[in-house]
């Protein structure tokens, strides 16, 4: 039996984050369900147990021969990238990457590795910044050979924007060419996967190792998975430890992530082929556009027509059960996301919610 998210059962809609919003009495809740269906086995120290379970099955449905529990995104990261480089200390990555931008320069402070950034404020670097970069490199007096190439996609900081699939087939095939470890910040993969129509084991095939987060979409408080080949993962438990992330108990977590990722690709394509329905019918009103993001996934640029009274607009769908993203200046342009909670109430009667709010609060000039 699945537990169930906190919007199962309000029926709330939310244009914002890319799961369900819960609270701690609904992971109560949910942990009480899955308990009660005796879906939450022990671990010790993250090994065995749920935890088990879960990495069996996150392998498999990234197409890796294993995959390894990590406390967070940030040491998951840390450690593919470590690993994947061993003695050549060099990595390139996205400039507008997590791990550049958000990790304070944990890699070259704690293993000594030195991350070259690509692509400025472009949401991907290609195979030409690539290959430029290694030849600039060759003409320096001193030897330090590339450990590491490193893909985020989706890009967070871009508004969502994936790296097209044949640019990253460009990158990873010439890393594998000569032998360069690559390695896949997969954070939001699925939500890349429910846009493109690629499954996530054909992205990750492209590349030695990935990341996916647990707890942005699956539903656990905590929580992230290293996948890769049975000799990258062998003892990488060790190093999990080494860096203070070997929970003595994960197991709550495990299970968590494990009931929320059973269905949740089948639920996000649906999503995003109800969203895109629901924003071509909105967009028949003159006071709204939504727009898609080139080369984007799960996030639409927005804009409400400045004769609307934001305060009321807002005020009306959150009454009608329909929340929008902290907006604090009220401005008429910004950005909604399609989660799974957009299946929570047919898209006619948000479509007639959004259209009365509009027509109710437009006071124009």
């Amino acid at each position: 039996m699945s537990a169930k998210f906190m919007d199962e059962e309000n029926g709330d809609i939310y244009f914002f984050g890319d799961g369900t919003p819960i609270n701690n009495k609904s992971y109560l809740e949910r942990l009480s369900t899955l308990a009660e269906n005796s879906l939450i086995k022990e671990d010790n120290y993250s090994l065995g147990g749920s935890v088990a379970e879960l990495e069996a099955f996150m392998s498999t449905l990234l197409g890796k021969e294993e995959a390894v529990f990590m406390p967070t995104g940030t040491l998951a990261n840390h450690l593919a990238i470590r690993k994947l480089a061993g003695t050549r200390k060099r990595a390139f990555v996205p400039e507008q990457s997590h791990i550049y931008q958000d990790s304070g320069d944990a890699l070259q402070n704690l293993s000594g590795i030195n991350l070259v950034p690509l692509g400025g404020d472009k949401p991907y670097f290609d195979l030409s910044e690539l290959t430029d970069s290694l030849k600039k490199a060759k003409t320096r007096r001193v030897k330090n050979p590339l450990g590491a190439v490193v893909i985020e996609s989706p890009v967070r900081r871009s508004q969502g924007r994936v790296m097209p699939f044949d640019e990253m087939k460009k990158v990873t095939d010439f890393c594998r060419e000569e032998k360069i470890g690559t390695h896949l910040d997969g954070a939001r993969l699925f939500l890349m996967s429910a846009a493109t129509g690629i499954s996530p084991e054909k992205y990750v095939n492209l590349f030695d190792t990935v990341y996916v987060s647990l707890w942005k979409y699956f539903g656990a408080p905590f929580g992230a998975i290293v996948a890769g080949s049975q000799e990258f993962c062998s003892g990488l438990y060790h190093e999990r430890r080494m860096f203070g992330g070997g929970l003595p108990s994960a197991s709550f977590a495990a299970a968590l992530a494990l009931d929320g990722s059973k269905n949740f690709l089948e639920k996000q394509v649906k999503a995003m082929k109800l969203g895109k329905s629901l924003f071509k019918r909105l967009n028949s009103h003159k006071l709204i556009r939504i727009l898609e993001i080139p080369n984007g996934s799960n996030i639409f640029e927005t804009h409400v027509s400045p004769d609307v009274d934001m305060d009321r607009f807002y005020s009306y769908l959150s009454t009608h059960g329909i929340q929008m993203p902290l907006n604090t200046g009220k401005s008429e342009t910004f950005f909604i996301n399609i989660n799974h909670t957009l299946l929570n109430k047919p898209i006619s009667k948000i479509e007639n919610i959004f259209f009365t709010a509009l027509d109710q609060f437009c006071e124009p000039t």
